[in-house]
């Protein structure tokens, strides 16, 4: 196999394969992600085209962050299909998240069908002064 043929390979959608019962309707694929950290956050940032705003859930439920992401592809009125290579269907991918990410601020943004949900690290305690009440 050529490094070219492995390459269009690696760019293809994958397509969700799970081995229990879908009770989601149409093909689901897994968006290809890239994951990128420093000392204040994690960063995702999922390939996700034809994908409104909109039509983005993402859901964080017992350390678990569930991205859904559906196209928004429609074929004008009086047009007709010569040739379709695009394979549409919902995007699902799920992150087990770990006890650094700092849940209640989590954020996300999407430009251009580029999805990037930014999670910010729970800081270490830093030194201060704990001011004394009376009363």
């Amino acid at each position: 196999m050529t490094t070219q043929t492995q390459d269009m390979q690696a760019r293809e959608k994958q397509e969700v394969n799970g081995t229990s019962e879908s009770t989601m309707s149409g093909r689901t694929f897994s968006p290809q992600v890239d994951i990128f950290e420093d000392d204040h956050a994690l960063t995702i940032v999922a390939d996700m085209p034809g994908v409104p705003s909109d039509n983005v859930s993402i859901d964080l439920k017992e350390d678990v962050l569930a991205l859904v992401g559906t196209p928004s592809l429609s074929i004008p009125e009086k047009e007709e299909v010569v040739l379709k290579e695009f394979e549409s269907g919902k995007y699902f991918r799920q992150f087990r998240l770990s006890e650094v990410v700092d849940q209640a601020n989590i954020k996300a943004h999407l430009d251009n069908g580029v999805l990037r949900v930014t999670l910010p690290k729970i800081g270490p305690a830093k030194p201060r002064k704990v001011p004394i009440t009376e009363g």
